[in-house]
């Protein structure tokens, strides 16, 4: 089966870089060595509030539920974005905070995005649970075989309708592996979602690539951006397919987005970095580049956020 490749060509590590990192330098002492759990904000969320989704003309409402996992809410749609709601993933890897909005109290779903393959933004009990339709790159529909929801599939720049609303798959800088024979047999990416007043960007997993001018230039007036700024030590070999908070703040400026709101940290721990390290590196490299605070939203698990077109 022929496989997936980013835009510039690029494929995961070799085999060799992966046992390096993951045996070679731990045995060595050489990876940085931080506490698996941390204080991370999480806020009550409004329930009556999420039961009702944003009318058309009343701009989009943003609610992080930890990682990538975000309810967005739009034209009276609501649509679950990587959810990864229990309490781990791949029954190893445990939560540090609990879900936004646990599973059972979510509004009804319109439609599940899922941006790639990986446990953490697939969680198949999670997607199961939810019931709704699910939007996802190529190739996807093989993990949603007999009982599971159906699924419409997206090659890069693909469109289709969840009602009124537009989702749009876009690329990403990333891979994807689920069995031990997969390597890039389904494609990854992120998602636009436009409706009537507001146009909102989710990068799913990525790298800092060429890529994000291009979808600034394809979506001149996005609302936000949610982009990660975690999973990033050590950068020899995580910088492939995820960005720190400095990189995350130059693919906010090449979008041309109006917010930033940050994720893909704090929630899981998948990598040598401090969990709330993120979030204080984006915060210094917001100050030295001088960029006006009000766009910058490092919002609590369960937060809300409403957006809205200007003008």
């Amino acid at each position: 089966m022929a496989r997936f490749k980013n835009l510039d060509g690029s494929l995961p590590h070799p085999l060799g870089n992966v046992f390096k990192w993951a045996v070679g330098d731990k045995l060595a002492g050489k990876r940085r060595k931080s506490p698996d759990t941390a204080p991370v904000r999480r806020v009550e969320p409004d329930l009556a509030a999420l039961a009702t989704p944003p009318a058309p003309g009343e701009g989009a409402r943003l609610t992080w539920l930890g990682h990538a996992s975000w309810l967005v809410q739009l034209d009276g749609v609501s649509l679950l974005i990587d959810p990864a709601l229990r309490d781990s993933i791949t029954g190893f890897i445990h939560r540090n905070v609990a879900p936004g909005v646990p599973l059972e109290k979510l509004p009804p779903i319109t439609a599940t995005l899922v941006s790639h393959n990986h446990f953490d933004h697939l969680d198949m009990p999670t997607v199961r649970q939810v019931g709704a339709p699910v939007v996802s790159g190529l190739r996807m529909a093989r993990y949603f075989r007999s009982g599971s929801p159906p699924v419409t599939e997206l090659d890069w720049w693909g469109t289709t309708k969840v009602g009124p609303v537009t989702v749009h798959f876009v690329p990403a800088q990333h891979w994807s592996r689920r069995g031990l024979n997969d390597v890039n047999e389904t494609l990854w990416g992120g998602f636009v979602v436009e409706g009537s007043s507001a146009c909102v960007y989710h990068s799913g997993d990525t790298a800092y690539f060429d890529g994000f001018k291009e979808i600034g230039r394809r979506f001149p007036a996005l609302d936000a951006a949610m982009l990660p700024i975690g999973a990033y030590d050590p950068g020899w070999f995580m910088e492939k397919q995820h960005m720190n908070p400095e990189q995350a703040v130059r693919a906010y400026e090449d979008l041309g987005a109006r917010r930033f709101l940050a994720m893909h940290w704090g929630t899981f721990k998948l990598t040598d970095e401090p969990l709330d390290e993120p979030p204080q590196r984006l915060d210094a490299e917001w100050g030295r580049r001088k960029l006006p605070r009000e766009p910058l939203h490092v919002l609590a698990v369960g937060e809300s956020l409403g957006v809205r077109r200007a003008g």
